[in-house]
């Protein structure tokens, strides 16, 4: 375990100019004093690291000391390769250039290594887009991606939920896979937003160069955004009496948050039965969500929607009656 720690430490230093205890602790996930532990053992092997002390001191590798401890480990070397979604790259333009970096990686490896492409291959297959849904890629994403790849400014033409076309001037930081859809997130202006590959009607790549923004965290920035889109679309509130089936079977009809939120803050009745305030979509959302739940879920409110799941269940009743 130690060792593995080391070689990371060394491989770390080596890829920066210089790095700080607290950073270091902060990649190893170890205390600042197990860095300057480790640190010193390492000095003591005949690895030039040298500490500058002061405020903005920090840990350094000395006469661009170079390591040849890069062999890959079998689970490593597994992992490499299955890392990467053929479908993503191929809709990126860089299929070939992975193939090659596959080639190369392959005839890096040890003899006894050679065979872990094969064996991810035969065991894992990464299926990104979504159930009922033939993917599609977006005709304009590679040239997008270039511009991602070389931080270049692009016009872009882009289509509207209302259907209007409006132009921008944008910086893309990165792109987005999710559930077989493209987004690029970009700023425009002064604020990042989140843009639909497929609505782009016009793209022309700059030029120009634009200066990323060392803080922005593209994983950050789309959980964060991701979850604000959620929570817009429930736009409405129903009042929903479940049984316990229906309470355990809620939060795989709607959406799980909401649910699930809802759950915590009810208690069951004399009669076992919990009632939850639900956001939701729309009425008629929530009519085919809660339907699915037969008999284990009453309606209280809306009355409107009450009255649509009456209508409901009296035809099936006569339906199959």
């Amino acid at each position: 375990m130690r060792a593995a720690r080391l070689i990371k430490l060394v491989l770390l230093l080596q890829s920066r100019p210089s790095m700080t205890a607290a950073e270091l602790a902060a990649e190893l996930e170890v205390s600042e004093r197990t860095v300057t532990r480790d640190a010193l053992a390492l000095s003591e092997a005949g690895v030039p690291v040298y500490a500058d002390r002061g405020r903005t001191g920090g840990y350094r590798l000395v006469g661009g000391y170079r390591t040849r401890l890069t062999g890959l480990a079998r689970g490593e070397a597994e992992a490499l390769f299955l890392s990467g979604l053929p479908d993503a790259l191929r809709d990126l333009g860089l299929a070939d250039a992975a193939s090659a970096a596959r080639l190369k990686v392959s005839a890096a490896l040890l003899p006894s290594l050679r065979d872990a492409p094969d064996a991810v291959g035969r065991r894992f297959h990464l299926d990104a887009p979504a159930w009922y849904q033939e993917p599609e890629t977006p005709e304009l994403l590679p040239p997008v991606a270039e511009a991602v790849r070389e931080d270049r400014w692009i016009s872009a033409r882009y289509r509207r939920g209302d259907a209007e076309e409006v132009e921008r001037e944008l910086q893309p930081y990165g792109l987005v896979l999710k559930a077989g859809v493209w987004y690029v997130c970009a700023r425009s202006g002064t604020a990042f937003r989140t843009y639909r590959m497929d609505r782009f009607t016009a793209v022309a790549v700059s030029d120009e160069h634009f200066t990323r923004d060392e803080d922005f965290d593209l994983a950050a920035f789309w959980t964060e955004r991701s979850a604000d889109f959620a929570r817009s679309l429930l736009r409405a509130e129903v009042v929903v009496r479940l049984s316990a089936a229906g309470a355990r079977r809620l939060p795989h009809v709607t959406d799980r948050a909401a649910a699930e939120r809802a759950l915590a803050a009810g208690a069951p009745d004399a009669d076992g039965r919990v009632t939850v305030t639900l956001p939701v979509e729309s009425e008629d959302v929530a009519l085919s969500q809660l339907l699915s739940l037969g008999p284990e879920a009453e309606v209280l409110a809306p009355a409107s929607l009450r009255e649509r799941c009456g209508e409901a269940a009296r035809g099936l009743a006569a339906l199959y009656a």
